[in-house]
């Protein structure tokens, strides 16, 4: 039996991938993590699927669900919030799991920060003004960030810098963000994108931490940042423009 790690995206059912839905509709057990994702993506497991809540259960945990799934018999569907390539903690599950013996694929799913981009009708990457888009997250009560990842080295890079994970920490970045980029450089947080209780603060990086403060938000949100969030003074692309020019 396999172990189908599966981008659940950002949180509403109906942003699942039709094969994710037919994987979770054919697993045994169904493992989700309650915190991030919206009851109504569960609606896709089948009547008789064991369902388990990971956001109490630590990696231990998480493995010897799997093979005892595994075990029994079951395909077991692991639900990551966004897509598996992007803070999932897909390396450390699948390398366990390789030397357990017991096999596994990934099928991708929505990211976060795409659907707050859609939420924004904004595209990251704009024509001579962002063609990078930077994914990275805080450092907190958490693993170390690589020493050439710092929050001043990714502020030098430009473009868009999306931070995952960092909503609590969002006046810190905010300050180090502005030290390169200017305070008037918008700011944006987006909060459980796609699910009900959405909520978008908009603003820039001089004011953006006082939005989160006053807003109480503290999990759930991706902050975006960069000139292209708000910019409409562009040239248009190569790829669309006229052969006639």
């Amino acid at each position: 039996m396999t172990i189908h790690f599966i981008g659940a995206g950002p949180g509403a059912a109906d942003l699942l991938t039709v094969r994710a839905t037919r994987l979770i509709a054919a697993s045994g057990v169904v493992i989700y993590a309650g915190t991030y994702l919206d009851a109504e993506v569960l609606s896709h497991a089948s009547p008789g699927a064991d369902l388990v809540d990971s956001q109490r259960l630590n990696l231990d945990d998480i493995i010897e669900v799997c093979q005892r799934a595994h075990a029994d018999g079951k395909d077991v569907a692991r639900l990551c919030s966004g897509d598996p390539s992007v803070y999932s903690a897909l390396a450390e599950q699948t390398r366990r799991l390789d030397r357990a013996g017991v096999p596994w694929d990934v099928c991708p799913g929505v990211p976060a920060y795409a659907a707050a981009a859609a939420l924004l009708g904004r595209e990251l990457t704009v024509p001579e003004v962002a063609q990078t888009v930077t994914l990275t997250r805080a450092q907190a009560r958490s693993t170390r960030m690589p020493e050439t990842e710092t929050i001043e080295n990714v502020a030098q890079v430009g473009g868009t810098v999306v931070l995952h994970l960092a909503i609590r920490h969002v006046r810190r970045l905010a300050e180090a963000l502005a030290a390169a980029h200017g305070a008037e450089t918008p700011a944006v947080v987006v909060a459980r994108a796609s699910q009900p209780e959405q909520q978008i603060l908009r603003g820039t990086l001089a004011d953006i931490a006082d939005q989160v403060d006053e807003s109480g938000l503290t999990q759930a949100a991706v902050v975006l940042v960069g000139t292209a969030l708000g910019s409409d003074d562009f040239i248009e692309s190569h790829l669309y423009r006229s052969r006639r020019d």
